[in-house]
């Protein structure tokens, strides 16, 4: 019997620790393969690989529809490639789920 994606623990910590910053050269063969999903900032991208391990087509297509979840399009890759870009990824096969870093905000003193 599987296990709800939200309990399922075990797959959560395995996936946060294959969890790595790269930089976007190190990604481009599996764009060009069509295989990297970006995930919103406002999505937990290890959340997001669970549910998607789990085949939650639920919450997929939900994300997907409010434009929170998306393959990443030739703009995306582009402004990553002009601008360096270091982004978390993980692996759900056959994808490779990736984000930008969040911004911190800056302390007011």
């Amino acid at each position: 019997m599987q296990t709800k994606p939200e309990k399922d623990l075990e797959l959560r910590d395995k996936v946060n620790r294959e969890t790595a910053r790269l930089p976007w050269t190190e990604l481009l063969k599996h764009f060009a393969q069509g295989n990297v999903v970006w995930v919103a900032n406002s999505l937990d991208l290890v959340d997001v690989a669970v549910r998607i391990s789990h085949d939650d087509k639920a919450n997929i297509s939900q994300w997907m529809n409010a434009g929170l979840l998306a393959k990443v399009s030739d703009q995306q890759a582009q402004e990553w490639l002009t601008t360096h870009a270091q982004l978390w990824a993980c692996v759900v096969s056959p994808f490779i789920l990736v984000q930008q870093e969040k911004a911190v905000p800056a302390n007011i003193h």
